[in-house]
């Protein structure tokens, strides 16, 4: 689950539920939440793009 799911779980903003949890870090497990890199970011994203084109293209 990512952080935008949570925040709509909880109807909170995200920028609102990481700086919750931030305040309050001991609360938590220590494998509750962690954060990509720009660029494992900019890998996932390019994966999914390339898995949606090959969906497009199987149609």
């Amino acid at each position: 689950m990512i952080d935008r799911d949570l925040g709509e779980l909880y109807g909170v903003e995200t920028k609102v539920l990481k700086q919750a949890v931030r305040g309050n870090i001991t609360r938590f497990p220590e494998d509750f939440m962690f954060e990509m890199t720009k660029e494992e970011l900019d890998s996932l994203r390019s994966q999914f793009v390339t898995s949606k084109e090959g969906l497009e293209l199987q149609q």
